[in-house]
């Protein structure tokens, strides 16, 4: 009878165990149909947050290209404005003047806050007469590392950090990289097409073709993501910010549109489906771990004529602006108004683009600089001013 009593007691307690909870139902997307216009998916995401995120949220290396163009960017600012050494070469005539070494042109020279015209020229600026009579090539490969000063360094790095890690966590730092070098070339190619006679940078033309590429990998994914239209004011908003900064002197706004238009069609080349075939077997999120081979390759091989045209496009306009770049060919010269588009001259700063000469006097201790041609003259205490930089502020006098 006690035994018969404990089996019972026993299966009593059996009994009165909780339940196991009943299994989550699995969320999946038809992949068939993710290309088809007009089909909404059963399951969407916030835009650029890959549909398997919470599997990647602890790979943070997926960010690394990004961060090395920013320190490539930082280092060289920072050695320009070493070379730039305003404390020694302005004799002191220096903004934020605490700084010494590091201080800035005055905001009468560079509103920037940034380098004089003849550190930039010397670290690889881009100019018409360098790139036409000298054959500076090296130019087009340097300028697209400088920046014009401590706000545009600001500005652009920030606008880079915030487009850029999102893409490349999303489509991965080989696609993301190809297409930062790319377009930061191609801008500085189409910037050479549009140059005056005043030392241009073209760093902000690599920021423009991440720009382009977003742009493009929302369109071609558009049924993946939600919150599209802020999306869209996202790259409105730092397009026009940037845009506008390319209005004052030293930054090229064609190396922005150049940038643009080439990230736009890389972005058609390289940004098809997200990383779906890194989908890792053990662990389904969105997608069922029954996704086929099959799928993944058609992921792969989306849209093969919309690729192979946008590459054929991209190819044939990357070679037309070297060609005419070696040509030496000035559109300048066929469009009056485009400068206006680089440069909008204000009491503030000068456009001027022509080489100015004046004649020098020194006396005891003093320098005198006479813009040649007018009674513009300024006397500076001080002599034993580098060439270069006699011109600079020789172009600063009769601007």
């Amino acid at each position: 009878m006690a035994q018969t009593t404990a089996k019972d007691h026993t299966h009593i307690e059996i009994n009165l165990k909780t339940p196991p909870p009943p299994p989550q139902p699995r969320l999946s997307i038809d992949c068939s149909a993710a290309g088809q216009f007009g089909k909404e998916q059963s399951q969407r995401v916030p835009f650029f947050k890959t549909l398997y995120s919470q599997q990647r949220r602890t790979k943070r290396e997926d960010a690394w290209v990004i961060s090395l163009f920013v320190i490539f960017h930082l280092v060289a600012f920072v050695v320009t404005i070493i070379v730039n050494d305003c404390w020694r070469n302005s004799h002191h005539d220096c903004a934020l003047k605490p700084l010494g070494m590091f201080s800035f042109q005055p905001l009468s020279e560079n509103p920037l806050l940034g380098p004089s015209a003849s550190a930039l020229d010397e670290m690889g600026a881009l100019r018409r007469t360098f790139l036409t009579k000298h054959h500076q090539v090296w130019r087009l490969f340097a300028s697209p590392l400088l920046h014009a000063g401590v706000v545009h360094l600001i500005i652009n790095l920030s606008s880079i950090i915030f487009v850029g890690i999102h893409l490349e966590q999303e489509f991965g730092p080989l696609r993301i990289g190809i297409i930062y070098i790319l377009s930061g070339f191609s801008g500085s190619l189409v910037a050479a097409l549009f140059l005056e006679d005043r030392p241009s940078v073209t760093s902000s033309g690599a920021l423009f073709g991440l720009l382009g590429a977003m742009l493009s990998g929302l369109l071609r994914n558009w049924n993946f993501y939600s919150n599209k239209f802020a999306a869209i004011v996202a790259i409105l908003s730092i397009s026009v910010i940037n845009l506008l900064l390319g209005l004052l002197p030293y930054v090229n706004n064609f190396a922005n549109i150049g940038g643009f238009i080439s990230g736009f069609l890389l972005g058609l080349v390289l940004l098809f489906s997200p990383r779906l075939a890194q989908m890792p077997h053990s662990k389904g999120g969105l997608f069922d771990n029954e996704v086929t081979f099959s799928v993944k390759l058609r992921q792969k091989l989306d849209r093969p004529k919309l690729r192979s045209v946008s590459l054929v496009i991209f190819s044939l306009l990357l070679a037309g602006v070297i060609v005419a770049v070696i040509h030496g060919i000035n559109v300048n010269k066929c469009c009056g108004w485009c400068r206006y588009v680089d440069c909008v001259p204000s009491k503030w700063w000068s456009c001027n683009d022509k080489q100015m000469y004046c004649e020098r006097a020194e006396s005891e201790g003093r320098l005198t600089l006479t813009c040649n041609g007018s009674d513009k003259f300024r006397v500076f205490p001080f002599t034993g001013i580098k060439k270069a930089r006699i011109e600079d502020l020789c172009n600063l006098i009769c601007s």
